[in-house]
């Protein structure tokens, strides 16, 4: 299984910090007026399907990005509110923020979101049982295993599918700038197809799944939508290979484990 996902993180890793800063401010947007269009550009050539992850306040910032993500037959989940630090809230505040997104994505959608990734990965004490009063069906923020697998609270299984993720296989750590810190990680395009390839051939290897992280404004960029593009290509030549968005394969581990 091998499934692209985006996460529109956009202005608000700098709006959740109160700045207002120009300069950040456009580097996020970036990604709503080049690196969207650009991505769904790459997916209706190569016709495949994808799962973006959207923090509630960039649907109200951009809902006609989030109507057109939709009609052209791409998941939309939910990010978190404004790109918050879940593991620093209260579970009032955590709930709040969490019901916020899910009505104001149902809302600019047409339809209530099924899965979650939290912001930044950062999944709390109380993450889990607010996904369980939301009835969602699946979570894709923890790292416990290279394949999916149920999720378990306090000793009960909850019938929530969680479907792993990891920084190896997210284009953040390896291209993401930050001028205002003293570390600027940047790896070159080649060198990210190189991890990502091997990443994908031992799952392939196993007959599990890939799980391939991307934000617009980073993957966006020319030199690195061409190494998205040339990964894919290959992906697409390798025999069996089902390319599909979270909600899918969620739904095939449930129907698969019942």
């Amino acid at each position: 299984m091998r499934r692209p996902v985006v996460r529109f993180d956009h202005e608000t890793s700098t709006l959740r910090e109160g700045s207002t800063s120009p300069g950040r401010l456009a580097q996020g947007e970036y990604g709503a007026r080049v690196g969207v269009p650009r991505i769904l550009d790459l997916l209706r050539r190569h016709d495949l399907r994808a799962s973006f992850f959207v923090p509630g306040v960039i649907a109200k910032l951009h809902p006609d990005e989030q109507r057109r993500v939709v009609a052209e037959g791409h998941e939309i989940g939910m990010h978190g509110w404004i790109h918050e630090g879940t593991s620093e809230l209260t579970e009032s505040s955590e709930r709040d923020l969490m019901r916020r997104a899910f009505d104001t994505l149902a809302k600019v959608t047409g339809r209530p979101p099924v899965g979650v990734r939290v912001p930044s990965w950062d999944f709390s004490a109380t993450t889990l049982p607010l996904i369980r009063e939301l009835g969602l069906l699946y979570d894709s923020s923890l790292m416990a295993d290279d394949e999916p697998y149920e999720l378990v609270d306090d000793g009960e299984p909850t019938g929530i599918v969680e479907l792993p993720v990891e920084w190896i296989k997210d284009d953040a750590p390896y291209l993401n700038m930050n001028r205002a810190t003293a570390i600027r990680p940047y790896t070159a395009p080649s060198a990210v197809h190189e991890i990502f390839r091997a990443e994908f051939e031992g799952a392939l290897a196993e007959g599990g799944l890939f799980l391939l992280t991307m934000h617009p404004h980073i993957i966006g960029h020319r030199s690195r939508i061409a190494m998205l593009d040339e990964l894919i290509r290959y992906m697409k030549g390798v025999p069996g290979v089902w390319f599909a968005t979270h909600e899918e394969v969620a739904r095939y581990c449930k129907a698969a484990a019942s």
